[in-house]
């Protein structure tokens, strides 16, 4: 199983979970596992159609997935995968 890094501001939606568990083979597999999981992540990660919300980054190991397969990079069950929401500054 995949394990996704929760990063601080979400977890709140996860009973406090730094980390999780998740089956799937894919990025939209294991974000899916995770969000029913933990359905309050839903609103924050996906989009009203289920994709992954633009504003939200997602790495696997050290490559953000933008750069790999996007939401149908492959996860092992050795991989880490990491959350990056935004942040807004001025």
């Amino acid at each position: 199983m995949a394990k996704i890094i929760i990063p601080t501001p979400l977890r709140k939606f996860t009973g406090n979970q730094a980390t999780i568990a998740t089956n799937g083979r894919t990025i939209r597999e294991a974000i899916f596992d995770l969000t029913n999981q933990h359905p309050d992540l839903r609103n924050h990660l996906l989009d009203a159609t289920g994709q992954i919300r633009s504003f939200v980054r997602i790495f696997v190991g050290d490559d953000d997935i933008l750069s790999l397969d996007k939401e149908e990079t492959r996860v092992a069950d050795s991989s880490i995968v990491s959350i990056v929401p935004a942040i807004a500054g001025g």
